[in-house]
């Protein structure tokens, strides 16, 4: 099919309906000149007369006619789409790709996708965790959540969490047998579970902070993971004190499950991002999903200057 030969069988269809083509040009918001010599190059390209053609009117030939027959169910379905696609606009609709962190992933993601999902039932979420970086946009996601580091420079980033609060935590029957320790020192007389970002990553050292003062513990124990949910969930199964954050920590804590250690020596680091490509047409489904994680988090700018201590180096 030529360039423009698309638009210039829909411009037959507005002439052949209407009889006319000064209605039809009106209704095309074009002159009827310009649409009759539009009519006359389909015609000479077709190599068919499609249009009889007086002084006072319009009626499509014989051609014409069976042109039109077939034609119509094609431009139906074409209109049927754009116009899903003007409604798809204004409300949140279709699949919803996100890559996130571990620990973006259940701190931000997982307290509000029951309310984003039953707000918006036409929306799907497809949601992908990994701690390596990856070029979202290649990759085929819509946005991306986690540090603020790993969006492009070209990328928008919305703060949806910060600033993020850090929590030392144990189960109470681990700490039936040991005292609690006071001091970051006290944690090397106690199992700490360990993590490690990936299978060739360093071993994690736990920041401290208390006034203005930080410092980092190499901590030991039996039990190493690389997931945040594992470091909480070992905890909670009294294998040791875990590190990780108030988000993480907050529904086992609310439970009794896990006690806090060493609140007064805990840190606030940078907040997570949502990140995304361009400023124009963000997805209806996208903007609903930061609008319900800024409705649950209420994110405010950070007042720590303590590098997220997660974030893979």
């Amino acid at each position: 099919m030529q360039r423009g030969s698309l638009v210039d069988l829909t411009a037959f269809i507005a002439v052949a309906d209407h009889r006319s083509f000064r209605a039809a040009a009106s209704r095309l918001g074009v002159t009827p000149s310009a649409l009759s010599h539009s009519m006359r190059q389909l015609e000479e390209r077709l190599g068919l007369r499609l249009l009889h053609r007086t002084t006072r009117s319009v009626s499509p030939t014989d051609a014409g006619l069976r042109l039109l027959e077939r034609l119509r169910p094609a431009i139906d379905q074409i209109a049927n789409a754009l116009e899903n696609l003007d409604q798809e606009r204004s409300r949140p609709f279709g699949r919803l790709r996100i890559y996130a962190t571990h620990m973006a992933a259940a701190a931000v993601i997982a307290p509000v996708w029951g309310r984003f999902l039953s707000t918006y039932p036409e929306v799907h979420l497809e949601l992908q965790v990994s701690e390596a970086p990856v070029d979202i946009v290649a990759k085929g996601f819509d946005a991306g959540i986690g540090p603020q580091d790993r969006a492009a420079a070209d990328m928008i980033a919305v703060r949806v969490m910060g600033p993020v609060k850090v929590a030392a935590v144990g189960a109470p029957s681990y700490f039936a047998q040991r005292s609690r320790p006071r001091t970051p020192d006290d944690l090397a007389r106690h199992s700490c579970v360990q993590f490690r970002r990936d299978a060739d990553g360093i071993i994690f050292d736990w920041p401290f902070e208390r006034n203005g003062k930080s410092r980092k513990i190499s901590v030991d124990g039996r039990v190493m993971v690389n997931d945040p949910d594992l470091a909480v969930r070992a905890a909670a199964d009294g294998l040791g004190i875990a590190y990780t954050i108030e988000a993480l920590a907050a529904p086992f804590l609310r439970s009794g499950q896990l006690v806090r250690v060493l609140e007064d020596w805990s840190p606030s680091f940078e907040g997570i991002f949502l990140y995304y490509p361009g400023h124009r047409q963000v997805p209806a489904a996208l903007r609903a999903l930061i609008d319900t994680i800024r409705a649950a988090h209420t994110p405010a700018p950070s007042g720590s200057s303590l590098e997220n201590p997660f974030a893979a180096e």
